[in-house]
């Protein structure tokens, strides 16, 4: 199994999740010279479109795109993404081989059952990971920081947003990567948007939480703990 020390995760219910909803800021760090991973928990083989293997090689295509040092898949079923131990060990037994500084997860709450479990295992499988006398491989291991990307939660206030306009164009070509879960043609009613439509509801969300900061496009994140302040004239604020 391999292993390394990345310095973001980000632990998605299904290939494309972390596209939609935080690829912009897994791509600012990308950039600025971080070492960032995904680990997608199913194959999204009950979804009404693509194929486990197309969607195996949409998310091989998207990996390049954003710039990751590693993506992999722990093949729990999908829409059976559930509180068992087993599958909180899996992930626990990842992130010791994996050694993230920061985890991003999916918001507790939300429409989809894989989502919100997502959070929640993720969140209990972060603290599994550092106590030392659990059946598992590796050295023990916790998460520095644990956030939560609330793109679409819009209703949430987020604790911090960040300035994704210079990646507003990598993350829509990243999702697009995903071509078997777009439509061609104009449809706006459903789940699987037109690829003409996707600029649109991507970018009004990414509008949103940009104004709150001052900028054009913004991504979202929620954090549970309270941060730790140790100037204030310095600590980052919205752009004036």
């Amino acid at each position: 199994m391999t292993r390394m020390e990345l310095d973001v995760l980000s632990i998605a219910a299904h290939p494309d999740d972390t596209e939609l909803t935080c690829s912009g800021t897994i791509m600012k760090m990308a950039v600025a010279g971080y070492k960032a991973g995904v680990l997608d928990l199913t194959a999204g083989e009950a979804g009404t479109r693509g194929s486990p293997e197309l969607r195996e090689r949409e998310a091989s295509r998207a990996k390049r795109v954003m710039g990751l040092v590693h993506r992999e898949n722990l093949f729990i079923p999908d829409s059976g993404v559930e509180h068992l131990r087993e599958y909180k060990l899996k992930i626990a037994g990842r992130i010791r081989a994996l050694k993230p500084q920061t985890v991003i997860l999916p918001y507790w709450e939300g429409r989809h059952p894989d989502h919100y479990t997502t959070a929640q295992i993720g969140y209990e499988a972060c603290f599994l990971a550092g106590l030392k006398n659990l059946p598992l491989e590796g050295i023990p291991w916790r998460p520095r920081k644990i956030i939560y990307s609330t793109l679409y939660v819009p209703a949430v206030r987020p604790s911090f947003v960040v300035d994704i306009t210079e990646q507003f164009e990598k993350k829509l070509k990243a999702i697009l990567c995903y071509s078997s879960q777009f439509s061609r043609r104009q449809d706006t009613q459903n789940l699987f948007p037109s690829r003409a439509d996707l600029r649109e509801r991507v970018g009004s969300l990414s509008r949103h939480f940009g104004l709150m900061i001052g900028v054009r496009y913004g991504e979202p994140f929620v954090t549970r703990e309270v941060a730790a302040v140790q100037d204030i004239v310095t600590m980052p604020v919205r752009s004036i």
